[in-house]
């Protein structure tokens, strides 16, 4: 699991920034380095399969923005989070369902973790080829559940994802 916070200046605009899902990997890559430059302040927090396995993956989630968000300095005066849920912290904030394609600070935000985490996938792939990381970057795709039936799970695999708890 991994999260981003980004602290954008007031008036800033990134041409280009929205929902990283919408975005190709090139256009996230170039957008990364973008929002790297024109930020105050940028935070990334992953959390670890087993403790995903342990809390669920809603509360890693929550557990990876509440460690972004404090990880910033300066510190944010309000905090946007993408979602209908806010992680547990002192500082003001809302929630916005959507949020990666409505706020350009969110959207910064989705795309700083969405690329973090895809080079995550590479470096996984370097280690556990026969998986296809590079490629599928862990979602559950049919080449994805073929290889975990193939060779079953490595320890990146969270135990609760369906294919690994149905083994």
């Amino acid at each position: 699991m991994v999260a981003a916070a980004v602290i954008l200046p007031v008036d800033c605009v990134i041409p280009g920034v929205t929902d990283s899902k919408q975005l190709t990997p090139n256009q996230r890559e170039r957008l990364f380095h973008e929002i790297q430059r024109a930020s105050t302040a940028v935070k990334v927090s992953c959390i670890s399969n087993t403790v995903i396995d342990e809390v669920n993956i809603l509360q890693a989630t929550l557990l990876a923005m509440r460690d972004a968000v404090e990880q910033l300095l300066p510190p944010p005066d309000y905090v946007l989070v993408d979602g209908t849920q806010l992680p547990a912290i002192s500082t003001p904030s809302q929630a916005i369902p959507k949020g990666d394609s409505l706020s350009q600070p969110i959207a910064a935000a989705s795309i700083i973790a969405k690329v973090t985490r895809d080079r995550l996938m590479a470096e996984f792939d370097e280690l556990y080829p026969q998986y296809g990381f590079r490629r599928h970057k862990g979602y559950g795709t049919n080449q994805h559940r073929e290889a975990i039936a193939r060779y079953g799970p490595c320890p990146i695999h969270r135990r609760s994802f369906k294919p690994v708890s149905d083994m």
